[in-house]
């Protein structure tokens, strides 16, 4: 589903702030996939999914998704094979409409984007029922300005637009950073259920060692723009963090330096 061949990506070149963010990476993705990104801070994490997604062009290298060779291919035009979720919760939905307003742009993306015609009550009821996958009683809510949310009830309300036109690749950018430890618990259930459902093909960066372990079928750790570490099967279900490091220290020679992964 997913091929990213030797990218490249520098910038400040030739400068003294000169800074190598994708270094030769190379990573494949077969269909329904759930892989865990982890990664120091400047390992190349958010370079490599603004990569993916377009938000920039690699230096060199291609990115082919599901056979098709994007590399080239502006943003607006890749976003029909991918949806997003960033850290901020504000991102990915539009604060003065309605939640079923929301949900309407998302089924709707790709077609007509004006809501003139109105939101039909099938298309309401089926929103309906999307919403009750949240367990966050939004339901009863529908018509509430999502700006009146909570962050939590939000991001919930963008990984359901990010995943309502099934992509071919789901982009999770650090989707859980911003919320409260029992609210990123419960979206991140939430994300594990639609993913599984739907057989996604997810990328998942995080800060949260324990999240990325557990979480998905598939853990790769980054550090100086490029994979270090690839994790799979009973390899990953018996990993610890301190595992984790170990493993880190000995192929990279570092200790890993990320306090707010630590921490976690």
């Amino acid at each position: 589903m997913l091929e990213a061949i030797d990218l490249h990506k520098t910038f400040n070149n030739g400068t003294i702030n000169e800074k190598k963010a994708l270094n030769g990476l190379s990573l494949k993705m077969n269909e329904g996939d759930f892989v865990t990104v982890i990664g120091g801070n400047g390992a190349g994490k958010s370079t490599l999914l603004n990569a993916l997604s377009g938000v920039w062009t690699v230096d060199a290298g291609n990115i082919i998704i599901d056979g098709l060779d994007v590399t080239y291919m502006p943003e607006h035009k890749r976003a029909k094979f991918l949806g997003r979720v960033f850290q901020d919760p504000k991102m990915g939905t539009a604060g003065n409409m309605g939640i079923d307003e929301n949900l309407a742009l998302a089924a709707r993306r790709g077609k007509f984007r004006g809501l003139s015609r109105g939101i039909s009550h099938k298309e309401r009821e089926e929103y309906r029922e999307m919403l009750k996958i949240l367990d966050l009683g939004l339901e009863d809510r529908i018509t509430a300005k999502v700006g009146l949310l909570s962050g939590g009830q939000r991001q919930a309300i963008t990984l359901l637009m990010a995943t309502l036109k099934r992509p071919k690749l789901l982009l999770l950018d650090e989707h859980t950073a911003a919320l409260d430890p029992k609210t990123a618990s419960k979206v991140l259930a939430t994300t594990n259920k639609i993913v599984n459902e739907h057989n996604l093909t997810t990328l998942m960066i995080t800060h949260n060692m324990k999240d990325a372990i557990v979480t998905g079928n598939r853990l790769i750790m980054m550090n100086s723009g490029q994979i270090v570490l690839d994790i799979s099967g009973e390899e990953k279900k018996k990993l610890t963090v301190d595992d984790l490091l170990h493993k880190f220290a000995l192929v990279s020679g570092v200790e890993f330096n990320n306090d707010r992964a630590l921490l976690s």
